[in-house]
């Protein structure tokens, strides 16, 4: 985006001295990085952990020698805006504490939004088209959310239209896929089998025959 210029002054006295706008000076948030590392490595190191909602406060009351406010604001800013951050919270795992124990599911919208994000830094940097993986992606986490099509569409719609083409292309097979679940399921009950003897009637995976089952419940 592209900064705005300040709009200058009309008239300026010839003997007015010209000061020069001083910035605040941003904090060095790599040292504190490297301090949330090293004191919580489950979360900050190698692998990224989704954190929960209010980490930014416990760190503080666990540290309050070792952490500056505003570095450790700017740090964490840093550190959710990361692929890698971005990455962990599309995969739809869990927000976990400092202590490493998942303690709050991640919200439907915060897992569309990271998998909106990863898959346009993605593309930016691939000559492969990958509209096709992230739609499949999504109907994976419509599926993982418990929600229908509709009631997940309607949550994660935003204002880009360009998403919103890709979220319906998605939600369109993700309600097919629940119509063909919901007619497996009738034929399950209808049949009397067992799934092992159902599956093998279809030549499926009795594992993949219970997986569409459950899903043809959802809603």
């Amino acid at each position: 985006m592209t900064d705005t210029l300040p709009t200058p002054p009309e008239t300026l006295a010839d003997d007015a001295p010209v000061v020069a706008a001083k910035r605040a000076p941003k904090p060095d948030v790599f040292p504190v990085l490297e301090q949330m590392a090293a004191l919580y490595p489950q979360m900050f190191g190698a692998n990224f952990l989704p954190m929960k909602r209010g980490i930014f406060q416990d760190l503080l009351e666990a540290h309050p020698d070792t952490f500056e406010r505003d570095s450790l604001k700017a740090a964490l800013a840093l550190h959710t805006r990361s692929t890698r951050y971005l990455t962990a919270v599309a995969s739809g795992e869990d927000r976990y504490d400092l202590q490493g124990k998942p303690v709050e599911a991640m919200a439907p919208e915060h897992v569309h939004h990271a998998l909106l994000e990863v898959f346009r830094r993605r593309q930016s940097r691939s000559k492969e088209d990958l509209r096709p993986k992230l739609v499949q992606r999504i109907v994976v986490a419509c599926e993982a959310s418990g929600l229908t099509p509709q009631v997940y569409s309607e949550l994660v719609r935003g204002r880009d239209e360009a998403a919103n083409a890709v979220l319906d292309e998605a939600m369109a097979e993700a309600s097919a896929r629940l119509a063909k679940t919901e007619a497996l399921l009738k034929a399950f009950k209808a049949s009397g089998k067992s799934l092992d003897v159902f599956a093998d009637m279809y030549g499926m995976d009795p594992r993949a025959v219970s997986r569409m089952l459950a899903r043809a419940t959802v809603g």
